[in-house]
């Protein structure tokens, strides 16, 4: 396997779309997982944490024990409180922590786009946090039905988030490769003046009824 640095590029560049389509996975994250900031995007590996409803305490374990390359991955309840700010976006920077994915909020938005630290979230919340319960760090957690393990690798855009199994990674991203260049000839077809219904070859599926002419 080659090393996720070496294709970061390429997965962005793919996208999250193709990658969960050629992946034949049901590796998707729910929809409400949205960017804190637009344009913001991040491919890493899943440092998982689990954090108690409006308690924060956890996240801070997840900064120390994540490194180069990972991306915190946090079970916070889905609740709307601001569990993550400026001052953790600069803490985990320095560590290396590519970003954050969390079911719960963040806050501080703007100085996270300034610091360029993608951060994707189910709220946005100036609702402050106690400092209370530790977690766990590195167990396996399940997101909105979606279970992640450390390890997997995590690629985050504007359309959405996968979390692809470390041991499906090569196989997903060959897949993907060979669908982008299928949909590359595709377009190049409907460019041409051919209808997604030949191009697709939807036709044996029916025909709609369609309005009569109302010069008849």
């Amino acid at each position: 396997m080659t090393t996720l640095d070496e294709d970061d590029r390429e997965l962005l560049a793919l996208g999250t779309a193709t990658l969960y389509e050629a992946s034949g996975l049901d590796c998707f994250l729910d929809a409400a997982f949205r960017p804190a900031w637009d344009g913001a995007q991040v491919v890493g590996r899943a440092v998982p944490v689990s954090a108690q409803v409006g308690d924060n305490l956890a996240l801070h374990h997840g900064i120390e024990a994540a490194g180069p390359g990972d991306v915190l991955v946090v079970d916070a309840g889905g609740a709307p409180f601001g569990y993550w700010g400026e001052v953790m976006a600069v803490a985990a920077q320095a560590r290396g922590i590519r970003g954050l994915v969390i079911d719960g909020g963040v806050r501080d938005t703007q100085q996270l786009e300034l610091l360029g630290f993608p951060a994707f979230s189910t709220a946005i919340s100036i609702r402050g946090t106690i400092k209370q319960w530790p977690g766990t760090v590195g167990i396996p957690i399940t997101l909105r039905g979606r279970v992640v393990r450390r390890g997997d690798i995590v690629v985050a855009d504007r359309d959405g988030i996968v979390v692809l199994p470390a041991g499906e990674y090569d196989r997903v991203l060959e897949a993907s490769r060979a669908r982008a260049g299928k949909e590359g000839a595709i377009m190049d077809r409907l460019r041409s003046g051919e209808t997604t219904l030949d191009v697709y070859g939807f036709r044996h599926l029916g025909s709609p009824v369609r309005e009569s002419d109302p010069a008849r």
